[in-house]
């Protein structure tokens, strides 16, 4: 038994989905869970924030790649193909959600504060996202926009490039380069809030 997992873990991706989809062997269904499980999980994690929901979001993701498996035609890496339905996936059950955790509410005066508009092109360099103390940018992350904190987590959590956003988003090139920009500038600016809040007390 321990011989046969082995020699299964050896397919490639497109030869486990050519067994499952082709041949109908649809045991080998666990083979692709087991390799990708952890990773769809994390990234559902990102949009919930809670095991249980994450634990759920994870299993109705593979329901929905199990049945869009005859769908894949091998024109992208089969992860980035799994990566793009649970993105989708995790917005659309967060935009859902009618349970979401609402982040601590900052003064109205602070937090009602409109962000830096972003006509203005000066990006904020990594060097200054990168020195913002760890605890407060899980915060800020928190009180972002779901699809900003998706952006930013792509790109400097697992280290994408603009053009594996692209393909896994499937939006223009310059539009998640303008996101981007959005998501960075609005990082810089909760950050000024939160510390104005902080040093006034303003948290409740």
């Amino acid at each position: 038994m321990w011989g046969q997992q082995q020699n299964e873990c050896k397919y490639s991706d497109l030869e486990l989905v050519e067994l499952i989809v082709k041949f109908g062997k649809t045991h080998y269904f666990e083979v692709l869970y087991d390799r990708y499980a952890h990773f769809v999980y994390n990234k559902c994690f990102w949009f919930v924030n809670h095991e249980e929901e994450a634990k759920d979001l994870t299993q109705d993701i593979f329901i929905k790649i199990y049945l869009n498996l005859p769908k894949f035609k091998g024109n992208s890496k089969l992860s980035t193909w799994i990566y793009a339905i649970t993105v989708h996936s995790s917005i659309n059950y967060v935009n859902q959600s009618k349970t979401k955790n609402k982040p601590i509410q900052l003064n109205d005066q602070i937090y009602n504060k409109e962000l830096t508009d972003t006509s203005d092109s000066t990006e904020p360099s990594d060097a200054e996202l990168f020195d913002i103390n760890f605890k407060m940018l899980q915060e800020i992350l928190n009180r972002l926009p779901i699809d900003d904190k998706m952006l930013l987590l792509m790109k400097y959590q697992d280290n994408l490039s603009v053009n594996q956003i692209v393909e896994i988003l499937n939006i223009k090139e310059s539009a998640v380069k303008m996101r981007l920009l959005r998501a960075k500038k609005k990082v810089m600016e909760l950050q000024i809030n939160l510390e104005l809040a902080l040093e006034k007390n303003q948290i409740v």
